[in-house]
């Protein structure tokens, strides 16, 4: 879609800090001028990511690079230091009354650990039907309204009486996923959604995300570390390394044509079946701590192809190729980057 129609969900350069809780010597070495304040944590640093209505974006980094952040923000959990969301093109933080209400339900989140985020002492009927209960959103009987719920997700109707510990962690996703989709919401941010279950039971849940898409027109923002899930599930791929978007392109294109030199060490680290031996490279060093990201181009203390601009200016997003966008210094050299990643 054109830059012109509204996005089903988009965050415009948010950023968020965080105040680095502090230990009692430090404030009272403070207090007595012998310390200069905490720097904040910077979660994140002025992020825009766009997901059209029907797509499935997905968004993959290491742990620490601040998706979960920006995954609470766009589901309008908790607002942004700075930077706005807007829902279907309205900024989230000027709605206000009923219009805010609708856009906070429009959007749902399902995370990481199902067995953390229910109520230990509900019943699935209750955890089900609460929301839909309390906004008005349940016609005609509200045990049918749960029977279709659970159905919908593949569970057995007669499972509403059980508590969360009765159930399986694959079922207790499906729980979430159903709890999510009483109050019809047109965009689920997932995060991690399927890492805490067993292999087998992650292509079951995969495959019900892909089913209730198609079914129901969801739109999703679709978080994980892992590459091989992203590429199953995802139109478009958004890359991030401490707190900064690296690269975005259409799924296809990110796995064949990576051009940022972080997403090129994800990529080949990937596990593959493949004839004959390769290499195993693994990216240097660690990823800094977010209270004292390097200057210019974060992802320069690591990088095999760092240049002195990339220590001192941070590279803008920009595109490289129709719908690929990068952040990188070596795009703007008379020989940019290319590498195709053996398939």
């Amino acid at each position: 879609m054109s830059a012109a129609t509204p996005a089903a969900l988009e965050a415009r350069a948010v950023s968020q800090l965080y105040a680095r809780p502090a230990r009692a010597f430090e404030g009272l070495a403070r207090r007595l001028g012998l310390a200069s304040p905490a720097r904040p944590v910077q979660a994140l640093d002025r992020v825009s990511v766009r997901v059209e209505r029907g797509e499935v974006v997905g968004l993959v980094g290491e742990s620490g690079c601040g998706k979960s952040t920006l995954a609470r923000i766009v589901a309008g959990i908790r607002p942004p230091t700075s930077g706005e969301v807007l829902v279907d093109g309205k900024p989230l933080a000027s709605l206000a009354g009923r219009e805010a209400i609708a856009a906070k339900l429009r959007t749902q989140m399902i995370f990481q650990d199902p067995y953390a985020s229910l109520n230990p002492r509900m019943r699935v009927s209750d955890i089900i039907a609460e929301a839909p209960r309390l906004h008005g959103l349940i016609e005609g009987s509200e045990s049918d309204f749960v029977d279709r719920a659970l159905e919908r997700t593949g569970l057995d109707p007669s499972f509403k009486r059980r508590y969360p510990h009765q159930f399986s962690g694959g079922q207790r996703q499906r729980v979430v996923i159903a709890r999510a989709l009483a109050v019809s919401p047109e965009v689920l941010v997932c995060d991690e959604p399927v890492s805490a279950l067993d292999v087998s039971i992650q292509a079951q849940v995969l495959n019900l995300f892909l089913d209730l898409r198609e079914q129901l027109r969801l739109t999703y923002l679709f978080i994980s570390h892992d590459l091989g899930v992203v590429h199953h599930v995802s139109d478009r791929v958004v890359i991030m390394y401490l707190g900064r978007v690296v690269e975005e392109a259409p799924t296809e294109e990110i796995f064949r044509r990576p051009n940022h030199p972080y997403t090129q060490a994800l990529l080949a680290e990937t596990p593959r079946i493949a004839p004959g031996q390769r290499e195993f490279s693994p990216i240097s060093g660690e990823m800094p701590s977010p209270s004292n990201p390097p200057s210019g181009c974060h992802f320069h203390p690591r990088c095999p192809h760092a240049m002195p601009v990339c220590r001192s200016v941070a590279p803008p997003l920009e595109a490289v190729a129709p719908g690929h966008r990068s952040a990188c210094h070596l795009n703007r050299m008379p020989s940019t980057l290319e590498q195709e990643i053996p398939q």
